[in-house]
């Protein structure tokens, strides 16, 4: 099933204790909709560029069966640009500068070809640009969406107002705990839950991620890896991998909602293997598949009487 992804698409500076990139392709758009292309051939991106965004990139994301018709180019302006350092745990960084350049205007234009997806993805863009995007399309089956701390902290209300309207909401530990003024995450998981949305994922980074159903509470690991190289856009490529899975099953079940926290954990662990996106443009299904068994077997225990 067709999948509707909408946020940044953006040109990264990335330190790490131990190498540098400059300029990678990157943003919450590119990460979700890679990811997401794995398991349907009909992601279609919408979000906005300048004039020295690479075509290679481009042609990267139709080689992935990923519709670009919403990709907004402005040839006189430059794309959003950010540069990060991190600090030697992979776990906290730096922001050294954010310049939004074309994204400071983005307006959502969606397609007309695109209004009928049954599964949409918003990424952690402004929360009014999100609802502005929802008014756009018709009965969306199921509607994911991604937020982050300045939003929390600068538009709050109008965040709250999108939360209402979303069936899942993926936040971090941090600003769940942000969010909710709870520091207990199993109170704050639930209580995102009453503030509409029907699925609540805190995501834990290195320690897993929770599902909160409002009915059960679902834990899933890590993968455990020896090295983690770039943590940028794991979040976004964890939600690729959720909504990814849930659009080539067309099943929503509880039991395959947790398959579905598996394949974003499976997705966010490739991603931090590589600087950016690097990884993720040449997985094969096999390598996917045998990291989902990976899981399994990590949780698998036998009962003994």
């Amino acid at each position: 099933m067709p999948i509707l992804i909408v946020g940044s698409v953006a040109l990264d500076t990335v330190e790490t204790p131990f190498d540098k990139a400059e300029r990678l392709v990157g943003g919450s758009a590119s990460f979700i909709s890679l990811a997401a292309s794995y398991f349907t051939k009909d992601t279609r991106l919408v979000g906005v560029v300048g004039g020295d965004f690479p075509q290679s990139a481009i042609e990267m994301f139709r080689e992935h069966s990923i519709d670009a018709e919403g990709l907004q180019i402005v040839p006189e302006g430059k794309t959003f640009h950010w540069h990060g350092k991190y600090h030697f745990d992979m776990n906290n960084r730096d922001t050294i500068a954010t310049e939004l350049n074309v994204f400071a205007d983005f307006d959502p234009r969606i397609p007309d070809s695109y209004k009928s997806c049954e599964f949409v993805c918003l990424g952690n863009i402004d929360p009014v640009l999100q609802r502005r995007v929802l008014d756009q399309i018709s009965k969306p089956r199921l509607i994911v969406c991604d937020t982050m701390n300045f939003w929390i902290e600068s538009k709050y209300d109008e965040l709250m107002k999108t939360l209402k309207v979303v069936d899942v909401v993926i936040i971090n530990d941090g600003e769940a705990r942000e969010l909710t003024k709870e520091y207990s995450l199993i109170k704050a998981g639930n209580k995102i839950l009453s503030y509409g949305p029907k699925l609540a994922i805190v995501k834990k980074g290195e320690h897993g991620a929770l599902l909160f159903t409002g009915k059960s509470l679902f834990s899933a690991p890590a993968f455990p890896l020896e090295e983690v190289f770039d943590p940028t856009g794991a979040g976004d490529t964890f939600a690729g991998g959720f909504i990814g899975w849930l659009a080539k099953t067309g099943d929503l079940s509880e039991e395959n909602l947790r398959r579905a926290v598996i394949y974003g954990s499976v997705m966010a662990s490739f991603s931090v293997e590589r600087f950016g996106i690097e990884r993720l443009r040449n997985l094969s299904w096999e390598e996917i598949q045998g990291r989902f068994m990976e899981f399994k077997r990590l949780s698998y225990f036998e009962e003994k009487n």
